[in-house]
């Protein structure tokens, strides 16, 4: 269960379902067993089409850039499609200084660059819950620090986290241990 302000850090060794539970989360894949369900602010079921459509974003491990576009086009595309506006667009460039990159490919940009340009569109088009596969694993220990701040303010205004990690998330969360090895 996952509550408004609320962080949930799916531990667990390589190949243990992390990724997976996300996932299934996310729609991507129908659970083995159990269900996934999700209640609006007054406790009533909501549709699962439309928490997955409008409510959340999905950050996987892989940054889903498209590498020849530049950095401007991919994060211009990704806002439009998700329903953003480019003012919005340009509030995320500038809190994760991606300025400089934005004439680039994503080709060209390091793994902590492109990690920063898709986690841009959580800033950009602001959704309740962020479901992220290893969000710091790129990142070196200021971005670190960074994406910490952007958790805790999303926290701080309501918003859910659930986030598969191997490195600790730079805030309070609570642990769910998914089990062993596959």
């Amino acid at each position: 269960e996952l509550r408004a302000g609320e962080a949930l850090s799916l531990t667990g060794a390589n190949g243990s379902g992390k990724t997976s539970l996300l996932r299934a989360v996310a729609g991507f894949i129908r659970p083995d067993q159990g269900q996934i369900t999700a209640l609006d602010t007054q406790g009533l079921p909501l549709d699962l089409e439309r928490l997955r459509s409008h409510h959340l974003h999905w950050l996987g491990h892989l940054e889903g850039l498209k590498s020849t576009r530049t950095a401007r086009h991919e994060l211009a595309f990704q806002t439009a499609f998700l329903g953003g506006h480019s003012d919005q667009m340009m509030r995320a460039v500038e809190r994760l200084s991606l300025g400089a990159l934005l004439d680039l490919e994503c080709r060209k940009l390091s793994a902590g660059q492109r990690r920063r340009l898709s986690l841009a569109r959580l800033v950009a088009v602001p959704r309740s819950l962020w479901l992220l596969d290893e969000p710091l694993a790129p990142l070196d220990e200021q971005w670190r620090r960074a994406v910490g701040d952007l958790i805790g303010e999303h926290l701080a205004g309501g918003g859910m986290v659930m986030a598969a990690v191997h490195d600790p998330l730079p805030h309070a969360t609570r642990a769910l241990d998914v089990g062993g090895s596959a």
